[in-house]
């Protein structure tokens, strides 16, 4: 069996390590490149060090030379660094899985412009049981659509550098779409002050730093006696790994083109 040759950005961070693990134990996967940006201390060592398996692969920063040959980058780092590995992807033919949040409008569209000619699955969160709770919002929100206040509230580490978390922001998208709003003219992201009686449109965030929280999400529907809640709670980056792993492997069967983890898992 040919094996899915993997890249990984950011090889040296939280995720890029719980990558680089999954990546080796996986039988129909093989480390092709680990990358980290000019000023690691990381770079020229061995890639497997960083989980105690040494595998041959030595970290580099010469992201085009070391993408040469590669089937999927995976990529879990920020987004100026993305767009600029996305660029050279989209030279080399290789597929990319996209962990990075914080894009803007205009970033969003330089993704999708290159999705014409390269698979490029995006998603917030790359977890199974976060895209499955985005699904179950959709139908929560049909039922719930009167009568109930809608509060979205994150938890993450404190080296988180991004609020609302992008795995936030996407289900409040969800929920926004499934209603008929615009999340952009009906989210409220802070409250202080005289605030006035909530506007029953609104969809609210609510973020807590601290800590090392993997990731903990819940969607609030709040109604008159009675609360319905909605949780994912994350205890170790692996689920995130496994997810990414999961969308490169659907990369690889699947045309170019822009996805997300809906589509990696037939949930649409």
């Amino acid at each position: 069996m040919k094996k899915i040759k993997i890249a990984i950005a950011g090889s040296g961070g939280r995720m890029g390590r719980a990558l680089l693990e999954a990546v080796e134990v996986a039988d129909d996967l093989v480390l092709h490149a680990a990358l980290e940006h000019g000023r690691s201390a990381l770079l020229g060592r061995d890639a497997g060090e960083l989980f105690g398996a040494p595998c041959g692969v030595n970290i580099s920063a010469n992201v085009e030379s070391a993408l040469q040959g590669a089937d999927v980058l995976i990529d879990f780092t920020r987004p100026e660094g993305t767009l600029n590995h996305i660029d050279i992807c989209h030279r080399l033919g290789v597929n990319m899985v996209i962990g990075t949040t914080g894009f803007s409008p205009t970033q969003k569209l330089q993704l999708a412009a290159a999705a014409e000619q390269v698979g490029i699955v995006v998603a917030p969160n790359m977890s199974v049981g976060v895209n499955l709770v985005l699904k179950l919002l959709e139908t929560a929100a049909q039922v719930l659509a009167q009568g109930y206040d809608i509060e979205i509230i994150e938890a993450h580490h404190r080296h988180k550098v991004d609020a609302p978390s992008g795995t936030a922001l996407g289900m409040g998208e969800v929920l926004a779409r499934t209603l008929g709003r615009d999340l952009a003219e009906c989210a409220v992201y802070g409250r202080d002050g005289v605030t006035g009686e909530r506007d029953p449109s609104t969809i609210g965030f609510a973020t807590v730093r601290g800590g090392d929280i993997v990731g903990d999400h819940t969607v609030l529907f709040a109604g008159i006696g009675e609360r319905i809640e909605i949780t994912h709670k994350a205890s170790s980056r692996a689920t995130f790994a496994l997810g990414a792993l999961r969308a490169a492997r659907y990369l690889q069967a699947n045309p170019a083109g822009l996805y997300d983890m809906q589509d990696v898992l037939g949930l649409k």
